[in-house]
């Protein structure tokens, strides 16, 4: 630039002032519009002279994750990565180890089949589909196969962001003629790749990709990171609870520091990670621990949080997310035109979509409810299945974050905002006023009789707290005849073999654990081998099966008494009903060195919870206070 400055300096001599005006004028002009064409380029352009971390160093740091068991060792690893990282590496590095390319209310899809690969592998490897198909079956995953049988293949050195960019090229691919322009497109990439970077790939595009830890693994790497230590994670985890794009965070980080977190606002478009209740056995206690109180109805649906942008210049964007924050706005046409007339600019709100009988005008059960996840016949669905979205929390509003607002002025804003809606499938969740335990009792059961679930009870003066689970919101849920009051929802973690007449099903019985927060850990509780039909187990070997891996997870915590012959990655959420919670030496779902465990006694499988992370299950603590609470009852 200098030297075309002093060009410029020297024309002066030849031309006219007004020509040399135009000249920088010009030149000037050139400058910026390069600019903005270069900030406006996406991931290709942000710091690309900065960009430079070779992916085979990533996929080393893959290997030796997989080579430990310790989570701190793990965090190190991370940790180390992050701090060669640009802050666009990071962005990219995070999604990317929880096998993305982008955060999961966005999605990522390849739509390539395992089959497709086996061809594509074998034809890199130079060996037929066969003997491919055989190694993967002796070594239980593709990624290994392709990097045992590539030696011969030289080493190639693809930066991160150039493998990032050909898997979004790949994914992008669409149209005539697309599966085979996919199946190209891998087989370029991989060639200019080395073995162990092919292995790592290869498991991204089939979605295999299970290193054993997740975001609240990397929300603690960041802060070792930046502190060295995980002093700083409680900031980090702020910002991810109202702004659930963990790459956000991490690019964030690197570019303003901790400063720049803590700055960090709610943003239409990117979730914020739900509120949760704490648990409680009766009215009389619930009064007791909030005092004065509001109660609402608790309905058996789908949490949505609804994000509605009317500022955008072609049309309204309304996104539905679920309760694990996963896209589900195709899925409700029918809600979409009850936002549209809302009179408002942007806003995030949260409600209970709730399916009920057209006839009747009675709400159906959850899993009626759930048929209204699907990718098909959407439009039929919906009119068999019409939803009403009950609103029960209003968080943004018109360009303001409202999230640290009392809740009586947050709901006051609900209210003024549905006064004139006339949607029948919008409507705003009854609110009652409690000033005693008896009048809350009388609240529960006049809910109970008309088939709900039972009550949430709230602070009127309490903000929302994103990613929290405390006593500002507390479920009040029917007791069943059992000692335990409440189902539990655990992860499937592994399964054992049929025996009698389940042998020709090849399961008879299933490991169930819960997640650990604090150990970023799946711990188990127990082991189930009733509450399912035959055809049930069949569907639960199928979806166990799709989830297999060679080895025990790193992140889950099993006695080896307990081992199942068949492991699955913790993703399937399942209900489970118990009589009661007991004391373990064996389960280890809150076993510490000085407490037992807590297992779960005569467990039945109840249902799946398609609408739940495994991240989302019941906790350690959780269990610990229904272990309390059924015992406290044994004793009156």
């Amino acid at each position: 630039m200098q030297k075309i400055l002093n060009t410029i300096l020297r024309s002066l001599k030849r031309y006219n002032n007004f020509f040399f005006v135009i000249l920088v004028g010009c030149f000037f002009l050139h400058c910026s519009m390069s600019h903005d064409r270069v900030n406006t380029n996406n991931f290709a352009s942000k710091n690309i002279h900065e960009v430079s971390m070779n992916f085979k160093s990533v996929a080393e740091v893959f290997d030796a994750i997989n080579n430990v068991s310790s989570r701190l060792q793990i965090t190190e690893l991370l940790a180390n990565l992050f701090k060669k990282a640009t802050s666009t590496e990071a962005c990219i590095l995070t999604n990317i180890f929880l096998g993305m390319l982008r955060p999961p209310y966005e999605g990522t899809q390849f739509n390539i089949a395992q089959k497709s690969m086996i061809k594509i592998i074998a034809s890199l490897t130079h060996h037929t589909v066969a003997t491919i198909e055989q190694e993967a079956k002796k070594l239980g995953d593709l990624g290994l196969v392709i990097s045992s049988l590539y030696k011969d293949h030289s080493e190639q050195s693809l930066t991160v962001l150039q493998v990032f960019k050909k898997l979004e090229e790949l994914e992008a691919i669409s149209g005539t003629g697309s599966q085979e322009e996919r199946l190209q497109s891998i087989v370029t990439l991989l060639n200019d790749l080395d073995p162990l970077s092919a292995r790592y790939v290869v498991s991204i595009i089939l979605g295999t990709l299970r290193l054993g830890f997740s975001d609240m693994t990397i929300i603690d790497a960041l802060s070792w990171m930046e502190v060295g230590n995980k002093g700083i994670r409680g900031e980090l985890e702020t910002g991810y609870n109202i702004c659930a794009d963990i790459g956000l965070i991490a690019q964030t980080l690197k570019q303003g520091g901790i400063k720049a977190i803590k700055h960090m606002k709610t943003r239409v478009g990117v979730p914020i990670r739900l509120a949760a209740a704490e648990r409680l056995p009766n009215a009389q206690e619930v009064f007791v621990k909030l005092g004065a109180c509001i109660a609402q109805p608790k309905l058996d649906g789908f949490r949505l949080q609804v994000h509605l942008d009317k500022t955008h210049p072609k049309k309204p964007i309304i996104k539905f997310f679920s309760r694990n924050l996963i896209d589900m706005s195709a899925m409700f046409p029918d809600l979409m035109s009850a936002f549209e007339e809302l009179d408002v600019q942007t806003l995030i709100a949260e409600g209970e979509a709730i399916a009920y009988e057209p006839e009747t005008g009675s709400f159906v059960p959850f899993q009626e409810t759930v048929k209204r996840k699907r990718k098909h016949n959407i439009e039929k669905a919906a009119e068999d299945l019409p939803l009403q979205l009950f609103l029960f929390d209003l968080l943004y509003l018109n360009g303001h974050e409202i999230i640290n607002e009392p809740h009586a002025t947050r709901r006051e804003k609900l209210t003024h905002l549905l006064k004139k809606n006339v949607d029948p499938a919008l409507k705003i969740i009854p609110e009652v006023e409690i000033t005693s335990a008896k009048t809350l009792e009388h609240y529960f059961y006049e809910n109970i009789s008309a088939g709900l679930e039972g009550v949430m009870i709230k602070k009127e003066d309490a903000v929302y707290q994103a990613g929290k689970r405390n006593f500002n919101w507390i479920k009040l849920k029917r007791i069943a005849q059992s000692q335990l009051e409440d189902t539990i929802d655990a992860v499937i973690l592994g399964y054992y073999p049929g025996e009698g007449r389940r042998v020709h099903f090849g399961i008879g019985a299933f490991l169930v654990g819960v997640y650990n927060k604090s150990t970023d850990s799946y711990q188990t509780v127990a082991k189930i081998g009733t509450g399912l039909k035959d055809d049930e187990w069949k569907e639960l070997r199928k979806k166990c099966d799709a989830l297999q891996v060679a080895k025990k997870p790193i992140n889950v915590d099993c006695p080896k008494e307990l081992y199942p012959d068949v492991w699955v990655n913790p993703e399937l959420v399942c209900v489970v009903r118990a009589d009661e919670i007991t004391l373990s030496p064996l389960h280890t779902a809150g076993k510490t060195e000085e407490k037992l465990g807590f297992a779960l006694r005569f467990p039945r499988f109840m249902g799946y919870r398609p609408d739940k992370k495994a991240e989302q299950t019941t906790s350690p603590k959780e269990l610990a206070g229904l272990y309390k609470d059924q015992y406290e009852q044994t004793q009156l």
